[in-house]
């Protein structure tokens, strides 16, 4: 007959399974930590790495925009020979006192608004004094309880120059347009002086064959219109000076009545063309903050586009619509529609797209051009659809 164990023996042994048990789940428990601390130190090692030998300036800052850790990139940047020369301190520290803000401002966005990321093209110091332009993108992310922003500079001080030199060539190049247009339009005024001498000089009144005298009077027609587009491309350039260096003060206006009394010479036109122009105003009046002058460009350049491309028996319709968060002004016209291939140029300044018109009136490929630019200095949207033979929408959003 077996032996039983006895009931302490049971005991024991069922308490040595437990134990054994839980050294067991213990081991596997610390295996697990240790897989996952090495897998972290890992990841450090990496990020360690692509941090310590980036090319580009790496740092990471705390809220007060202190320097908590920074690459060897970053010190060569500056002009110092270790990171330890930069870390622990403030980046306002290497900010040049012009562009202070810049950083201020990252600091609101990051911190304050919590934006995921900012990205901005500032200018910094050397430890030498001297200063160059960088473009710095820093990214938010969360540690210990707190959050800091992992930042990357990257050196684009030969582009800001190529873009300072290129703009100088631009500013030194509109300010030698600006003067010829300003100084050609006494010349030009002389011009069409002697044509109306011209006309009435005994000499040409003289002249005995009606034939010859029709010659004479078609040549100068022809002077006279020359400088007629001539002194429309003037005021178009010389506009769009004044437009480039001034700044925009806005006024609260109702639009309805502004476009109605606006209207009132193209509707003579229209009529002498056998064209029929409309305003269309919704009930409620509409108000939005404008340059009244300016934006009265805007509106003379879209319906003398219209009037010049429509034929007689056509329509124009000038319509005011208040949509949810924006108003919109809509321009269209029953005339000759834009070619599909030119429509991506119509607002270029000295657009390959300007064409003559129906009427012979003269054109300088810039009207849409300053259209568009006074509608952005609106904080505004301007675009057009249009299909040959069948008319042309213009719709400017307004906010």
């Amino acid at each position: 007959m077996a032996s039983r164990s006895s009931p302490p023996e049971n005991k024991q042994v069922k308490s040595l399974q437990q134990k054994n048990t839980r050294l067991r789940q213990q081991k596997v428990s610390d295996d697990e930590q240790k897989g996952v601390d090495e897998q972290y130190q890992r990841t450090q090692d990496r990020f360690r790495t692509v941090f310590e030998n980036s090319p580009m300036g790496q740092k990471i800052i705390g809220p007060d925009l202190g320097i908590r850790q920074a690459n060897q990139a970053l010190a060569t940047m500056l002009g110092l020979k270790s990171p330890q020369q930069v870390e622990g301190r403030k980046i306002m520290d290497f900010a040049h006192p012009d562009f202070v803000k810049d950083w201020e401002r990252l600091q609101e966005q990051l911190w304050a608004h919590k934006k995921p990321s900012f990205v901005l093209e500032t200018c910094l110091v050397r430890q030498d004094k001297s200063s160059f332009w960088c473009r710095v993108t820093s990214v938010l992310f969360p540690d210990d309880g707190g959050e800091l922003g992992y930042t990357t500079l990257e050196d684009i001080t030969g582009r800001k120059n190529l873009e300072l030199a290129n703009q100088h060539l631009y500013d030194t190049q509109e300010t030698i347009l600006q003067l010829a247009a300003h100084d050609l339009k006494v010349p030009i005024a002389n011009v069409l002086l002697i044509i109306t001498l011209l006309r009435d000089h005994a000499g040409v009144l003289s002249i005995d064959s009606a034939l010859a005298r029709q010659d004479v009077e078609a040549l100068l027609g022809l002077v006279e219109q020359a400088c007629e587009k001539a002194n429309a491309l003037l005021r178009d350039v010389l506009f769009l000076g004044q437009l480039e260096s001034t700044r925009l003060t806005k006024h609260r206006t109702n639009l309805g009545a502004f476009l109605d009394k606006r209207l009132a010479v193209f509707r003579l036109s229209a009529q002498e063309k056998g064209i029929h122009l409309r305003l269309k105003l919704p009930k409620p009046l509409i108000h939005a903050n404008i340059h009244a002058d300016k934006f009265g460009r805007i509106l003379d350049n879209l319906l003398s586009n219209a009037l010049n491309f429509t034929p007689a028996g056509g329509k124009i319709r000038v319509e005011l619509r208040q949509l949810k968060s924006r108003i919109r002004l809509v321009v269209h016209d029953t005339g000759l529609g834009i070619p599909e291939a030119l429509q991506p140029h119509v607002f270029d300044k000295f657009t390959s797209a300007s064409r003559p018109g129906l009427y012979g009136d003269t054109t300088t490929g810039l009207g849409l051009f300053i259209t568009k630019q006074i509608v952005e200095m609106h904080q505004g949207k301007i675009w057009l659809e249009s299909k040959e033979n069948e008319g042309t929408s213009f719709f400017i959003d307004l906010e």
